[in-house]
């Protein structure tokens, strides 16, 4: 079987290297995507087992991106954790408004980022 693929969608080079890190190290297969265009794009070509999705990101910010992804029968149920630095009083509410699942700020806390990951896409044969 091969491994549950996560799509990274981040602008931030080291954000990226940490999440993909965690990601291989613990058996997933990943992709990446440097803006909210090309995370959406790349979604619909790829189709994940899980996205994890930047706020703040160029060309399209990841709530719109998440509200497309949510629009698009192809992705519409494709899990979606917001990884933010966005760590105001209604921005959750905004993300789960948008469509995600799942809301985490950053610094991520490793433990917690590998068992919600995890949880929305368990490792094949688990």
């Amino acid at each position: 079987m091969s491994a549950p693929t996560v799509l990274i969608v981040e602008d931030n080079p080291k954000n990226r290297k940490i999440m993909a890190d965690l990601l291989r190290h613990n058996g997933y297969r990943f992709i990446e995507a440097e803006d909210g265009q090309a995370g959406v794009e790349k979604a619909i070509a790829e189709r994940p087992d899980l996205i994890l999705m930047d706020i703040q990101l160029p060309r399209m910010d990841g709530y719109e991106a998440t509200r497309r992804l949510r629009a698009n029968e192809a992705t519409r149920g494709i899990p979606i954790i917001v990884i933010t630095s966005f760590a105001m009083k209604d921005e959750e509410a905004r993300a789960r408004a948008a469509g995600c699942d799942e809301y985490m700020t950053k610094p991520i806390d490793i433990h917690a980022f590998v068992a919600t990951v995890k949880r929305y896409a368990p490792p094949r044969g688990e």
